[in-house]
């Protein structure tokens, strides 16, 4: 089973919330996911949610980041670096 880390979206209409998840390629943008890994609103651009040890977990396993995932795994490294100076 090929695993990625994508985005499902959830979240009302012109209001979106996209949960960062480990799930099957094969499935659809919104199906049964292995594991939620974070959440991320787009408007804010604010990251609800991250579990960067997770996302490690399932890279070290095979997972692949799509594009809009490692760039929110960017924003969460800025952002957090910014929290501690």
């Amino acid at each position: 089973m090929a695993v990625k880390i994508r985005l499902a979206r959830i979240g009302k209409k012109n209001a979106p919330i996209y949960r960062i998840v480990a799930i099957d390629s094969r499935s659809k943008r919104d199906g049964k996911t292995l594991e939620i890994l974070g959440t991320y609103n787009p408007i804010r651009k604010e990251i609800i949610q991250f579990h960067s040890d997770r996302i490690k977990f399932w890279q070290d396993r095979g997972a692949v980041m799509s594009d809009a995932a490692t760039k929110i795994e960017r924003l969460h490294g800025v952002s957090k670096r910014e929290v501690a100076s």
